[in-house]
């Protein structure tokens, strides 16, 4: 049996692997053309473009892993179908339940690869996409992954270590020169956030060096900060909520919480995050009644993909639009708004199953 875990297996992840390089492939190309039209603007270049759609290859996977599971599967099955090679293995005595069993087995494994691009690939491969598009597109901000963002504004040199999805700043460091490129002043901040009338830091020490030596300290709870940096220069630097890993948004969320602020959107990326290796799984099991139920119907292979590809793409279009609506009404828990997609998918899955079991 194990020959045939690792037959069936194998057609699925093959099929599964054409269906990625389709559906990644165009959406590839087109934020290749979308990118082209920035090519020229301060240091942004084909490599640039080549290396953001490259670094991108991860997020655009992760995204669209349950439909590529959901149509690999199908033509997988599909296949087998065709060349009767189900039928055979019906034959012999095997029960749809040890087919499911195999498929299962497929399944567990392309859950397993949706966590780890979802919490280790994905994250760093984003956050370095975004790194270096900015920087190319801002030639006068530098980005170190572990110093942060050093940018110079006017006779200042400005580092900043993170920018928060909120577009508030965290741990700020100025420093002030004179003419003669001397320093003269420090200041440290620990967090900055932008109002109506400007930047504003926040639990603030500033160190003042004076002309003949030595140096004066000075402790602040809040000071304005007179700067030409906006928060859209911030924002290129930015990854968005579904973008981060579940470790970043826990983290992101107790922040929030402990400043008493909008905590939902945060939520329901994380619980979409965790909903997403289910819905591969569920995915993957749909396609078995799919196939089982058409075994005997001349040109059931294209009618399989052709519904394949239909129900990815209302399941990917539903699962973004429910989270969006759940975001409009507070009354209803963020949990919902990313599991009930999934939960309808699973009882779906689950009828069809029984119809062909």
């Amino acid at each position: 049996m194990r020959i045939l875990d690792r037959y069936i297996g194998g057609v699925i992840v093959r099929q599964s692997c054409l269906v990625f390089l389709v559906l990644v492939g165009l959406s590839l190309s087109m934020i290749f053309i979308e990118e082209l039209a920035l090519v020229g603007s301060a240091n942004y270049t084909l490599g640039s473009v080549l290396r953001f759609v490259a670094l991108s290859v991860p997020r655009i996977t992760y995204d669209m892993f349950p439909m590529i599971a959901l149509i690999g599967a199908i033509l997988g099955l599909s296949s087998l179908a065709s060349g009767s090679e189900l039928i055979v293995v019906r034959a012999s005595g095997v029960s749809i339940a040890r087919i499911t069993g195999a498929v299962f087995k497929i399944g567990a494994v392309f859950l397993l690869a949706a966590i780890v691009l979802g919490e280790v690939i994905s994250p760093w491969s984003e956050s370095e996409a975004q790194r270096g598009r900015a920087q190319d597109l801002e030639s006068s901000i530098n980005h170190n992954r572990v110093y942060g963002f050093w940018m110079r504004d006017g006779h200042e040199v400005v580092n900043i270590r993170e920018v928060l999805p909120d577009l508030s700043l965290s741990k700020i460091r100025i420093f002030d020169f004179d003419q003669d490129r001397r320093l003269i002043e420090v200041r440290l901040a620990e967090e900055g956030r932008h109002h109506q009338e400007g930047w504003r830091l926040y639990n603030i020490k500033k160190t003042t060096y004076l002309p003949h030596g030595g140096a004066t300290e000075e402790t602040f709870d809040e000071t304005d900060w007179d700067t030409a940096i906006t928060p859209q220069m911030m924002g290129a630097f930015m990854i968005t909520p579904d973008q981060l890993s579940v470790r970043q948004l826990r983290r992101y969320i107790t922040y929030l919480r402990a400043n008493n602020q909008d905590l939902r959107p945060y939520e329901l990326a994380l619980w979409q995050k965790l909903s997403l290796p289910l819905s591969t799984a569920v995915m993957v099991i749909l396609a078995i009644p799919f196939v089982f139920g058409s075994l005997r119907v001349a040109g059931g292979t294209g009618r399989n993909l052709f519904i394949g590809i239909i129900v990815g793409i209302f399941f990917y279009i539903t699962n973004k639009a429910f989270g969006y609506i759940v975001l409009g009404y507070e009354a209803w828990p963020t949990f919902a708004g990313a599991m009930f997609p999934t939960a309808v998918l699973f009882i779906v899955a689950l009828l069809m199953y029984r119809r062909v079991a």
